[in-house]
């Protein structure tokens, strides 16, 4: 997911539309336009936005 917002460790992530709450604790330094992997509301990895666009694109295949 795309980080929209950051207020402290707490974080409005997106993808394709789906906005939801993350937290920072284990990022602390993702910056708004970071791409994450969020587990259990929490973004545990920072993500290459190119190796985001590729597994979003599988991803979006997939469920067709």
């Amino acid at each position: 997911m795309r980080i929209i917002t950051i207020d402290g460790l707490n974080a409005e992530v997106e993808v394709d539309g789906i906005r939801r709450k993350a937290r920072l604790d284990l990022l602390p330094n993702a910056k708004v336009g970071d791409y994450v992997l969020i587990h259990a509301g929490m973004a545990i990895a920072l993500v290459d936005e190119e190796e985001a666009q590729q597994t979003l694109s599988l991803f979006r295949e997939y469920l067709k």
